[in-house]
C-alpha cells in the first residue's frame, strides 16, 4: 500500500508540474526564444513555440514587432498582435493560420494580425472545427486561395465575425464560408474591406453571411456570390459598397441575396447576376453605371 501511495503522489506531482507549465497568458517577442517559458521577461520566438505553453482559453501576446510564423489552433485561444505595431505570420507553400479546435465549445480569437502569402502561401486564416471564430483588425494578403477559408464539416452549430479587417489581393475567394453538413455556419463581416481577389465573398453550402459597412471591390470575378443547390447559402448585405467587380453580386442556383441601403455601382459586368438563384432589392438602394443591371426582385421600402 505505501508503494501504491508513493506511485499516486510521484503521479499527481508530475501532473500539478504539467498543468502549471501552461500559463494563462504568454508572449512571443522578435528577439524571444521557443526554449523559454514563454513569459514576458522570457518570451518565446513563434505563435507555434508559444501556443504549447498556453493553456485553453488563454491569450499570446505579442511583445514587439516580429514574424511570428504559421500555428496550427486546436483548442479555445486568443493571439493578439498588439496595437500600432506588426505582428506578422509570413507563409509560402502553406497555411498561414489553421483553425481545427477540439472542443464543440471552443472560441478562438485573432486580433491585430498581418498575415502575408507572399503569392506562395495557400490560404491567409483556415477554419475547419470549433464554435466561434473570431477575426479583428486583421491585414490578410497574398495567398493563392483564399484569404479566410472557411470549410467545416461538424454538425454542431458556428460562427465566424470578421471585424475591421482587411482581405486583399489573394488568388481565389477573400473569404469563403461552407459547411459539409448542417447547420449552416453564420458569418459576419462588418467594418471591413475585401479588395483584389478573384471573388470577393462566397457563400457556398450551407452558410449564411452578413455583409455590414464594407466594401467589396475589384473582384476579377462576382463581388459576392451565393452559390449552394441544397437551397441553404444566403447573403443579407448592407450600408455596403460593391464597386468596380466584373459582376456585382451573383446568385447561383439555391442561392439567395438580400440587399438594403447599399451601392451597386461601376462593376464591368452585372450589378444584380440572378443565375439561377434569388436577389432581393430593396428600394433604398443605389444601382448605377454597370454593364447591366440584371434581374431582382424590388421591395418597397417599409
Amino acid at each position: 500500500m505505501q508503494r501504491i501511495s508513493v506511485k499516486l503522489l510521484v503521479f499527481f506531482a508530475l501532473a500539478t508540474t504539467m498543468l502549471s507549465a501552461q500559463a494563462s497568458r504568454t508572449w512571443v517577442s522578435g528577439v524571444g526564444d521557443d526554449a523559454n517559458p514563454c513569459s514576458r521577461t522570457a518570451p518565446c520566438k513563434t505563435f507555434a513555440g508559444a501556443i504549447s505553453k498556453t493553456a485553453a482559453g488563454g491569450e499570446i501576446d505579442a511583445l514587439d514587432p516580429g514574424g511570428f510564423g504559421a500555428v496550427t489552433i486546436t483548442k479555445a485561444i486568443t493571439i493578439d498582435g498588439g496595437g500600432g505595431q506588426v505582428a506578422s505570420v509570413l507563409v509560402a507553400g502553406t497555411n498561414g493560420i489553421v483553425v481545427s479546435a477540439n472542443g464543440a465549445t471552443d472560441v478562438v480569437i485573432l486580433r491585430n494580425l498581418r498575415i502575408n502569402g507572399i503569392s506562395q502561401g495557400l490560404n491567409g486564416i483556415q477554419f475547419l472545427a470549433g464554435k466561434n471564430l473570431n477575426v479583428e483588425n486583421c491585414f490578410i494578403f497574398g495567398f493563392t486561395q483564399n484569404g479566410i477559408n472557411i470549410a467545416l464539416n461538424q454538425a454542431s452549430p458556428a460562427s465566424v465575425h470578421v471585424l475591421n479587417t482587411v482581405v486583399k489581393n489573394n488568388g481565389g475567394v477573400g473569404i469563403r464560408a461552407t459547411n459539409a453538413v448542417t447547420p449552416a455556419v453564420q458569418v459576419v463581416v462588418d467594418n471591413s474591406a475585401v479588395i483584389l481577389d478573384t471573388t470577393g465573398i462566397e457563400a457556398a453550402p450551407h452558410s449564411r453571411v452578413t455583409l455590414n459597412r464594407s466594401v467589396v471591390q475589384n473582384a476579377s470575378s462576382e463581388g459576392l456570390k451565393a452559390d449552394d443547390p441544397a437551397s441553404d447559402a444566403q447573403i443579407t448585405i448592407d450600408h455596403s459598397d460593391v464597386s468596380f467587380n466584373a459582376n456585382g453580386i451573383t446568385s447561383s442556383t439555391g442561392g439567395s441575396v438580400a440587399v438594403a441601403d447599399s451601392k451597386i455601382a461601376l462593376n464591368s459586368g452585372t450589378a444584380m447576376n440572378s443565375a439561377g438563384g434569388s436577389i432581393a432589392s430593396y428600394q433604398t438602394n443605389r444601382i448605377h453605371s454597370n454593364g447591366a443591371v440584371g434581374t431582382f426582385t424590388p421591395i418597397p421600402q417599409l
